[in-house]
């Protein structure tokens, strides 16, 4: 009997707020699956981050306080360069073995830009991708990759807890329009980003002064 799935949800959590932690947890209760939640160190597709890796992995460890099924996964910051997803799944796919379902969590508008990924097709032969759909205009998505969705699409009460990788599933979540964007221009103006991030992520950043403009 295939073992529980893993799945991973990748960002720079700079900082971590609800918009992440819904997902992730939604889709764990969808896949019946742990979350690993991953800093990335150097991120190849977006500004680099504000805050240090270690400050960003103490406001993560506030947020995932009082629970285990979302957990955090800190390989990406011991790597040195870009935080290459394909080299991720690689030492993660030798650790867990080739049988176990490993399921590599995307929002909708990352995964229309998957084919710009280093690699990108390597990502089926280590683990499915799960789309995170939130309702709304979606990104349009190239030829390449629609290819790849027809031949790889599965359903999320389907088979593929057999295979270790290769689908591509699509996981419905809770439209929470939270960006950490936002919430960084919120704090360096003097606001108060109640309501958007946990309480202790929002009163650790208050203590240290962080995001303020000096």
């Amino acid at each position: 009997m295939p073992r529980r799935p893993l799945a991973l949800f990748g960002g720079t959590f700079d900082p971590v707020h609800y918009g992440h932690l819904r997902a992730a947890w939604e889709a764990a209760e969808q896949l019946d699956a742990d979350v690993r939640l991953l800093p990335a160190n150097v991120p190849p597709h977006r500004p680099q981050p504000v805050l240090s890796a270690d400050q960003r992995v103490e406001l993560l460890r506030l947020a995932l306080a009082g629970q285990e099924r979302l957990q955090l996964d800190t390989r990406e910051l011991d790597r040195d360069g870009p935080s290459y997803t394909v080299d991720t799944l690689q030492e993660l796919r030798a650790e867990i073995g080739a049988d176990r379902p490993l399921v590599l969590l995307v929002g909708a508008d990352a995964f229309a830009g998957l084919p710009t990924w280093n690699r990108w097709l390597r990502l089926f032969d280590l683990a499915h991708v799960g789309v995170l759909d939130r309702p709304g205009p979606a990104r349009e998505r190239p030829a390449d990759l629609l290819r790849q969705i027809e031949e790889r699409r599965c359903a999320v009460d389907g088979a593929w807890r057999d295979r270790g990788a290769g689908c591509i599933l699509s996981l419905g979540v809770t439209g929470l329009d939270i960006s950490a964007t936002a919430i960084r221009a919120e704090l360096e103006a003097g606001r108060d980003p109640r309501y958007l991030v946990p309480d202790a992520v929002r009163e650790a950043i208050r203590e240290r002064g962080w995001y303020r403009t000096q």
